[in-house]
């Protein structure tokens, strides 16, 4: 065996172009392959990480503005919505209803610990706002039944916010009274912020922030879980009979479609599905041919190989040489080969797929409304998906190599000798 290992040696010295070619085949599909994936899976981790922030059976309805005349009433009108509206939902669809909360958001508020403040936004919610979009507690609780029964004076703040009010523990501000305006709060819990900044403001319960600033019987979202709607067409025929019925306690045309808008986060989710399949299927896609361009490069080159030693074949088979030791001379050679360079565009992949995760991978884009969302995140390839393609490289290597190296050992040392 050492003997066929120096002579394959000798063979790539001799040729290193023919070998370079070869190895540049192999590397290049495996490191097209691992680079793409990886491209592909921080694509596909980014949107996931967007759609992880909320309850998938859950939706959002607001107020919008009017789009057609209706009953007298001119177009344009502004929508609020309000207790009646929060009625309905419980009423006419509990069937379908779990958690019914709302929403209002006081921009602008001043907090005040001691010297320390900051300037936020004050959030009136329902318990069921932690489960809806996904807050995650440090210490503390979040706002439950008895707070909101009550009109409870009582917090819930950030991690950061809480920093900034007890900058040397901000732990020890849990339980501590701080000043809301001219109103004194007690804070009961501190939750993770998170990167979408989806969690910036400060909660307390809505029944509180409501006799605060007068809003009488009025509400800025309704938020609820539902349950039984399963398909994309459920959803859709249920958004229509729900903005109906909101629309008809507006005086506002049932099919009229802005006045009340749905964040429906179950077809959200579908669609994104849908699509992060359709990437991940045509970037395999891609990634096999790209395979298949390197394995058919591996297959010309030894072709050409083959072709160029022809005569040497014919002279060891005209001193002895068996047709098996030549077929495994070249085997080998392919083997070597494709399992060397292929190993090297491996290394290649994962090096490059570690660099975009650390340059682009937990950036996050503002749109300028909304929460800011991921565009990258985590954009690798397992190892197993690593090893698994420089296998597969490494057998195709080898097959290829096999069409040449039998019809080198078959050929017959007179005809060899005659090859110029």
């Amino acid at each position: 065996m050492r003997d066929v290992i120096e002579e394959i040696w000798s063979t790539i010295r001799h040729n290193k172009l023919r070998t370079s070619l070869t190895g540049f085949s192999v590397a290049w599909g495996i490191f097209m392959l691992i680079f793409l994936l990886g491209a592909g899976n921080g694509l596909i981790n980014g949107i996931t990480s967007n759609n992880d922030q909320f309850l998938n059976n859950s939706m959002e309805i607001g107020g919008g503005m009017t789009s057609q005349a209706y009953k007298g009433l001119k177009e344009g009108r502004m929508i609020t919505l309000n207790d009646k509206d929060v009625s309905t939902t419980k009423r006419k669809y509990g069937h379908y209803v779990e958690t019914v909360g709302e929403e209002y958001r006081e921009s602008g508020v001043t907090v005040t610990n001691g010297e320390n403040y900051l300037s936020t936004s004050l959030l009136g919610v329902y318990p069921n706002e932690s489960q809806i979009n996904k807050i995650k507690m440090i210490c503390g609780r979040f706002i439950n039944d008895i707070d909101q029964n009550d009109k409870r004076k009582v917090l819930v703040v950030s991690k950061d916010q809480a920093k900034e009010l007890e900058p040397e523990d901000f732990t020890s501000l849990m339980g501590k009274f701080v000043k809301v305006g001219n109103f004194s709060f007690q804070v009961i819990g501190i939750y993770s912020d998170d990167e979408s900044d989806m969690n910036a403001g400060i909660y307390t319960p809505f029944s509180t922030l409501r006799i605060m600033y007068g809003l009488g019987n009025k509400t800025e979202n309704i938020v609820f879980s539902f349950h039984g709607l399963n398909t994309q067409k459920e959803n859709k025929d249920f958004e229509k009979q729900y903005k109906s019925s909101l629309n008809a306690n507006h005086d506002v045309a049932p099919d009229d479609e802005d006045a009340v808008w749905i964040w429906n986060r179950f077809t959200q989710n579908l669609q994104m599905n849908m699509g992060m399949a359709m990437v991940r299927t045509a970037l395999w896609i891609v990634g096999i041919f790209t395979l298949l361009s390197g394995i058919v490069g591996v297959s010309n080159i030894m072709l050409i190989s083959v072709k160029e030693r022809t005569r040497e074949f014919g002279i060891r088979k005209a001193i002895g040489a068996k047709p098996r030791s030549i077929l495994r001379l070249i085997m080998i050679e392919s083997i070597i080969i494709t399992t060397f360079f292929g190993y090297i565009g491996m290394l290649l992949g994962i090096a490059a797929n570690q660099y975009m995760n650390a340059t682009i991978g937990q950036q996050t884009m503002d749109l300028g409304f909304g929460p800011k969302i991921h565009t990258f995140l985590n954009p690798t390839v397992g190892i197993n998906v690593c090893i698994e393609a420089t296998l597969l490289m490494i057998i195709a290597g080898t097959i290829a190599g096999l069409i040449p190296a039998r019809r080198a050992a078959k050929v017959r040392p007179i005809e060899a000798l005659r090859a110029e």
